[in-house]
Parts: C-alpha cells; structure tokens; sequence
C-alpha cells in the first residue's frame, strides 16, 4: 500500500504533512515528502487523514468482554470473590473465543495492533487470535492457593503448549510469554518455579504488582517485604517482566524496577474505577522506566478503547501532583506506542520509521474535535476517539478499515458473545 499526501507523526511525535508512506513485505520501505518511484500497489489517499504507529495495550484479560457492566461499584476483593470469580467458573473455551474475538474488534477499531493479555482458555483464546491477525504475548493466568507443585497445575500443562506449539505462530505476530497472577495468589515455592522455567526457556514474564494497598500492605505482613522485592528475590525479574499497575509502589520498589528493566503496565481508568489508587508515573518516568498502556479487562474499565487510557494518563497525574506540566504529549503516545512494543520484545515494531514492521493506524482529521489542528499530537492525546480510527494495519496486512473487520464476523462475535453471558448469568 501507498499512502498518498498523508500527514503523519514521525519518530518524535512532530507533525509532517503531505508525506508518502509505502508499505512492502510488512515493513515501512518508504517515507518522504515526493512520490516514490516503486509501485507500492494500492493507493490511499491520505486527505485529511492522520498516520501513527499502531497502539499497544500491555495488560488486558480479553474474554473478560463477557463480564462488562456485571461487576459494578464493588471494592476490588469483593468485585473479585462475589462477581468475577464465580462467573468466570462457568467460562469455556468456546465462549472465551467469542469474548476474545469481541475484545480484539474492540481494539483493532480503536487503533491497537497488539497487546499482552494474561488469561485461561487458550484452546479458545489463540483460536481467536490466530484468526484475527493481530499480534499478542499471551500469557496463561496461574493462582495457586495450596501446597501444589508447579508440575501439578493446569498452567505448567498450558504453558508447555504454549511455549512448544503456540509461540511464534503468524510470522511471529502471536508470542508466549508466562505468567504469575499475584503474589497473593501463589506461592513462594511455585513462583520460583515459574521464574526458573521462564529464564530456562528465554520466555518473558507478565505479572500483577502492588494494584492495591492491601495486596501491598499484606505481602509486607506475609513475607517482610513489598511485592517487588519479593519477586525479585523468587527470580521473577531475571528475565524481561511486564508488571502490571505498580500503584502502590514505595522506596526501593523503584529502583528495583529500573535495575531490572520491568516494564510497568499502566492502567489508569481500571485504577480509577476500581480505586486503587494512581501509580507514581512521573517518578517512573524521571528514573527512565519504561512505562506502557494498558485497558485492564473490560469487567474493570469497561472498554479497550486504548484511546481512553491514553487521554486519563496523559491528565490524571497532573491533578493528582497539582502540575500541569507533567506527562507531554510525546511521552503519553510513547507509552501507547514505543514502549508497549518494547515490552513485548518487539525492537522492529512501535514506530513509524523505514525499516520498521508497518503496524499502522489511520485517524480521520476531518472532525469538529481535531479542527483547528494547531498541535497534532495534542489532538490525537487529549480530543481523539476511538471512533476517529479510520484503518489498522499490522505487519502491512489490513484488519480493520472504515467500519469493516476483515478477519472478524462481527455479527456473530456480538451475537455469540451475549448468549454465552446470558447463558451464564442464568446459571448464576
């Protein structure tokens, strides 16, 4: 594909207007101000449109689609023990791959081209996925609340199909990373068996960390020291790490996060509703730790519009610290972008650079909300929706333009999608 006359974000989120993008093999191969010599193949025409790097969402729970709007205005271990859990028992495969289905439309509308999501049912899940052409770093949800082996668990089963069968598939678009749910939710001895399989198997980690001060206070209770320090001592943060929320954070947490290259997984709005609190980004960002978006599942947000989040940690922590200069811009859409990629290992992918994998969206710039465009990356952090998204391209393939899914049967994911929760919410 050609994109003629499109204005776009370069690698620094500044504004270049009327540039030619050609697209080859999966990668961006041209960019410049003149028409390219090469025929790229089909022309898009770039008037009054706005191309980006496509969005990354690190920590979601896909299937938790089937749940939005069930569990409301609830603290989080009774959001948890009273809705989540006891619906998510009735859960199978076939209604997690129409919940994952639905998910991904969600965020391809939206802009996203990949996220890491932490869940059960992959039989169903990487059906979905593989189907859809999205890229994932999927990893399987492991809790263990007895004196259980790691051997003995349905997830050390799992992650052995999802190491050996799954990863890599799509040209690499689909990646298996392991997973530990918590440290309130395992045990010590099963931590550090996780931790040892991801460093044997060069497999990254995904993790929740310090969402509440209770999860927080109680480690420290449990074990004499916070959730970071005590992954880091199980091993857990020996290999390349997603830590999820991180709100609660204190003292040396951070330091620990930086000396270990963990990425954060910022999730305001889920941490808003839920009222866990506001994770100390600024501080993160002033240490260099690399800190990315995520939705959280749609039970705790209730969207995946990734735009949402980008527009809450692009304002919130100005009126929590009383600056308004925190978090520009070009820091938020490198959170949405960049480091998101970067989390997922993904070094080729993230930007709009030649050479990089074409994991593109398109924004319609003809709307009363991005009219006057004085400050284009202003625009797409603070006015955008969603509903903005005009295209989603990743590795150069079209899964989502002008309203139309090209890999998903949108009609039936909704349709399926509400007759599994209705199914479920009777048995109840």
């Amino acid at each position: 594909m050609l994109f003629r006359n499109i204005d776009l974000l370069d690698e620094q989120f500044q504004l270049r207007r009327g540039q030619y993008v050609g697209v080859k093999d999966g990668v961006i191969d041209y960019i410049g101000e003149t028409a390219p010599q090469e025929d790229y193949g089909e022309i898009y025409d770039g008037r009054h449109r706005l191309l980006l790097p496509g969005f990354y969402n690190v920590h979601s729970h896909a299937p938790m689609t089937l749940l939005r709007g069930y569990a409301e205005n609830l603290p989080l271990q009774r959001w948890l023990n009273e809705r989540v859990f006891p619906f998510e028992d009735k859960l199978s495969d076939e209604s997690a791959y129409y919940g994952t289905q639905l998910a991904i439309a969600e965020m391809l509308a939206s802009g996203t081209v990949s996220f890491s999501d932490m869940y059960f049912f992959l039989d169903g899940m990487t059906k979905a996925i593989l189907e859809s052409g999205i890229k994932c770093s999927l990893s399987r949800g492991l809790t263990v609340f007895d004196d259980s082996d790691y051997e003995q668990t349905a997830a050390y089963r799992d992650n052995l199909r999802l190491l050996d069968e799954w990863h890599g598939m799509n040209g690499g678009r689909l990646l298996a990373d392991l997973c530990i749910h918590g440290e309130y939710t395992s045990t010590p001895k099963v931590v550090e068996a996780v931790a040892a399989q991801a460093k044997a198997r060069g497999a990254r980690m995904h993790i929740h960390l310090s969402e509440t001060q209770a999860e927080h206070e109680e480690c420290k209770q449990r074990h004499g020291m916070t959730p970071a320090a005590y992954m880091q001592a199980r091993g857990v943060f020996d290999v390349p790490t997603t830590a999820a929320h991180c709100v609660w954070l204190e003292g040396e947490d951070f330091d620990i996060l930086k000396n270990h290259g963990v990425t954060v997984a910022c999730c305001p709005a889920s941490n808003l509703k839920l009222a866990s609190g506001y994770a100390n980004v600024p501080r993160m960002l002033d240490m260099g730790i690399n800190v990315a978006l995520g939705t959280d599942g749609a039970a705790s947000n209730n969207n995946l519009n990734i735009l949402q989040d980008l527009y809450l940690f692009a304002v919130v922590y100005k009126g929590y610290y009383h600056d308004s200069t925190l978090i520009t811009p070009a820091q938020a859409l490198y959170a949405a972008t960049r480091a998101g990629a970067l989390s997922q290992g993904r070094e080729d992918s993230g930007r709009l650079a030649v050479g990089c994998k074409a994991d593109l969206c398109v924004i319609n710039t003809d709307t009363p909300q991005f009219t006057p465009m004085t400050d284009a990356a202003c625009n797409v952090v603070y006015a955008a929706q969603g509903a903005d998204v005009r295209l989603t391209m990743v590795d150069g393939e079209v899964l989502y333009r002008d309203g139309e899914f090209k890999t998903i049967d949108i009609e039936k994911a909704k349709s399926e999608a509400q007759r599994h929760t209705d199914a479920i919410l009777r048995s109840l």
